[in-house]
């Protein structure tokens, strides 16, 4: 079989094509991360490990923004429910932070199952302002539910508590590789999941769902499994949040955090699956930088996000594989 034009006699070799290219790319990230956590100084790498988990939560709202199509203003439910089904149980019954995470995936699961079930009966508009109202009364309800939850104030999970097999998770280190960890196996869940029939029957609706229905897809099937798996991902962030960082409170399910998702994958890069990491790096250190020099920082990560999206409509992500890398996922 001969080469294509351009390409050397020896194709395909390894990194040369997009099937070798895009798991040497995720490989090399999830590589640089484990170099530089012995490079960079303790501040940072306290900083990367809240990075990591966050970006995971990006990643699951990527899933059903950025490669299905759907605009969503409620994630902070689904993040939330993965914080409090973990949360509460340590807190309240003293259970061990294995089983307490995996209650933490299953309540975002549910959430999301039944939240998708009843807003995918809406399109468009209304799916986006159903699903904020269903976030809304998610922050209500831990608010009225404040002898447990403790409300706006939040509550603590004890350090002695945070512990899985021996490892200590309040130990700086291990925080750090538990969270590169969960990002670790996520990155490499979503780059799978694009490349599958499922993943690509996403993409296919969100460019033209009509079509994708009048070639025989099962469009809300494919819908609702999208919301369970943003939610399930999204509530894993949740969970991982609470148990490494070691607080739970009502502000992780307020409307800013149903907000800050997007902007991360908007930032990124939107159907790209390094973009939510980039663009929650990128907005991380920007209001970090931004506030050490003004009390108005939020003024000077404003500007910087209208330049983005003036000169970089489809975010750091999306204009590299626009200019550079048209391979990436």
């Amino acid at each position: 079989m001969s080469p294509p034009a351009g390409e050397s006699p020896h194709w395909p070799a390894v990194g040369r094509t997009p099937r070798f290219r895009s798991p040497l790319l995720h490989a090399g990230i999830i590589l640089g991360l484990i170099v530089i956590h012995f490079i960079l100084p303790e501040y940072h790498n306290g900083n990367l490990a809240r990075i990591m988990v966050l970006a995971v939560y990006a990643m699951g709202y990527n899933i059903l923004f950025g490669y299905t199509g759907l605009l969503s203003l409620g994630h902070a439910l689904f993040f939330a429910a993965g914080m409090y089904g973990l949360g509460l149980p340590m807190h309240l019954l003293g259970a061990t932070p294995a089983p307490a995470f995996l209650g933490g995936l299953a309540t975002a699961l549910v959430v999301s199952a039944v939240i998708g079930f009843l807003a995918l009966r809406t399109s468009g508009v209304a799916f986006m302002i159903v699903t904020l109202m269903f976030a809304q009364a998610g922050f209500l309800t831990v608010l009225l539910f404040g002898e447990y939850t403790r409300g706006d104030e939040g509550f603590v999970i004890q350090q002695a508590a945070r512990q899985v097999a021996g490892i200590d998770l309040t130990d700086p280190s291990n925080r750090y590789f538990a969270a590169l960890t969960l990002f670790g196996v996520c990155l490499l869940l979503i780059a799978w999941l694009v490349q599958t029939p499922f993943g690509r029957c996403l993409v296919a609706i969100r460019e033209n769902e009509e079509r994708a229905r009048l070639l025989g897809y099962d469009v809300l099937a494919h819908k609702l499994g999208a919301v369970i798996i943003s939610g399930t991902m999204s509530g894993a962030a949740g969970a991982a949040y609470a148990l490494l960082f070691g607080y739970a409170g009502a502000t992780f399910a307020s409307v800013q955090y149903s907000i800050l998702p997007l902007l991360w994958v908007l930032l990124g890069g939107a159907g790209t699956t390094i973009g939510p990491f980039i663009g929650t790096v990128f907005m991380f250190y920007l209001i970090d930088l931004a506030s050490g020099v003004t009390s108005a920082y939020m003024l000077i990560a404003g500007l910087a996000l209208v330049l983005l999206t003036i000169f970089a409509p489809q975010g750091l992500a999306g204009e590299l594989r626009r200019r550079l890398m048209s391979w990436l996922p």
